[in-house]
């Protein structure tokens, strides 16, 4: 089956080219295009796209958007998968964005090829993000000093210190298998602290952990 796209942007030469292109693909069909964060909302209920494509010009981003579209299931049980595009992401926003849940941030200057590719990975399940957006990552974990303050998600008081353990060493990029052994418990165990954490603060995959775990400063927090 074709993955069904909906795509908002305010400019007509950018929706009217990211619809030539992807309707290009035969596994790819554009449903709707419009210039309204209102009407995306209300497409979506009526085409039920798997991905929902978002240029972003402001700073701000509709994040209340972004978190009813991502969390709004399909009468069949799927969830549509945002995908946003952007000239330029702030750390705060690149968290703000992860933690709404999106599953891939791209940038605005992207090659047909990316966005296309960027599409197909959506439509799977994995987060795509953009190679610059990467590398802002790796530099969170590198420079401590970016993190922002403990205290900036007061919801963090609801983790137990091991919930806080785990997701830390998750936020570090270790795999469910090395927190485990990092902490000496069971590979059992530490997806049952996951599945908490999860519940705890409404986060639906690892991306959005990790992003959590920035912003509520619990990388800073000692091992």
């Amino acid at each position: 089956m074709s993955t069904k796209v909906l795509i908002c942007d305010r400019l007509p030469l950018v929706r009217d080219g990211l619809r030539t292109v992807l309707d290009a693909c035969p596994d790819i069909d554009v449903v709707a295009t419009t210039d309204s964060s209102m009407q995306t909302a209300m497409l979506a209920r009526t085409h039920r796209p798997d991905i929902v494509l978002i240029g972003l010009d402001e700073p701000a981003p509709d994040l209340e958007l972004i978190r009813r579209l991502s969390a709004e299931e399909h009468p069949d049980g799927r969830l549509p998968r945002v995908v946003v595009f952007q000239f330029d992401y702030t750390d705060s926003v690149v968290a703000d964005l992860l933690t709404a849940g999106v599953k891939g941030l791209i940038s605005r200057d992207s090659t047909s090829d990316d966005v296309i590719a960027a599409t197909r990975l959506a439509a799977r399940g994995r987060t795509v993000l953009s190679p610059d957006i990467v590398d802002r990552l790796v530099g969170w974990f590198r420079d401590r000093d970016t993190i922002p303050p403990a205290g900036d998600r007061p919801e963090a008081d609801a983790l137990t210190r091991r919930e806080r353990e785990v997701l830390r060493l998750i936020g570090q990029g270790m795999s469910i298998e090395d927190a485990a052994a990092e902490l000496y418990i069971g590979v059992s165990t530490v997806r049952t602290h996951l599945h908490r954490v999860r519940h705890k603060l409404a986060l639906k995959d690892r991306a959005q952990l990790v992003a959590f775990a920035y912003q509520a400063g619990i990388m800073r927090e000692a091992a």
